[in-house]
């Protein structure tokens, strides 16, 4: 398992890009919706991982509840695995509760899949297979 990146919650996906550009760069591909989410995303590298800046695409959705709640901020740390699918698997053999059974489309065109925060700590961990 490999890290893939780390999401950070932010209000306005433009002004954080303005943010965090003279940093890392610009985003490696235009940002993109992410429909099953309820999303706007941009991905922006770093080193051999990257930096996902998650923006909600409306207030109700689980980034824009996270954003009402805690502000900005890390969101969630991703893993690329082989199969999201036995990833989330193995936590519910292990009684681990998920937020997804089963995997759904996510950023990129990869499938995803995220834990619930309780199976690490307080972390919210997502699954991501490799391109």
């Amino acid at each position: 398992m490999q890290l893939d990146h780390v999401g950070v919650a932010v209000a306005d996906l433009d002004v954080a890009l303005r943010r965090w550009a003279p940093l890392l760069g610009g985003p490696d591909a235009p940002p993109e919706d992410v429909p099953s989410q309820r999303v706007r995303v941009a991905f922006l590298s770093a080193g051999a991982t990257h930096l996902e800046l998650v923006a909600p695409l409306a207030p109700d959705s689980a980034v824009g509840k996270f954003l009402a709640a805690r502000g900005e901020g890390v969101h969630h740390v991703a893993y690329r695995v082989p199969s999201v699918a036995e990833a989330l698997t193995d936590l519910m053999r292990r009684n681990e509760r998920v937020v997804d059974r089963v995997p759904r489309p996510g950023a990129r065109g990869r499938r995803v899949g995220f834990a619930h925060p309780s199976a690490f700590g307080g972390v919210l961990v997502e699954f991501v297979e490799g391109p």
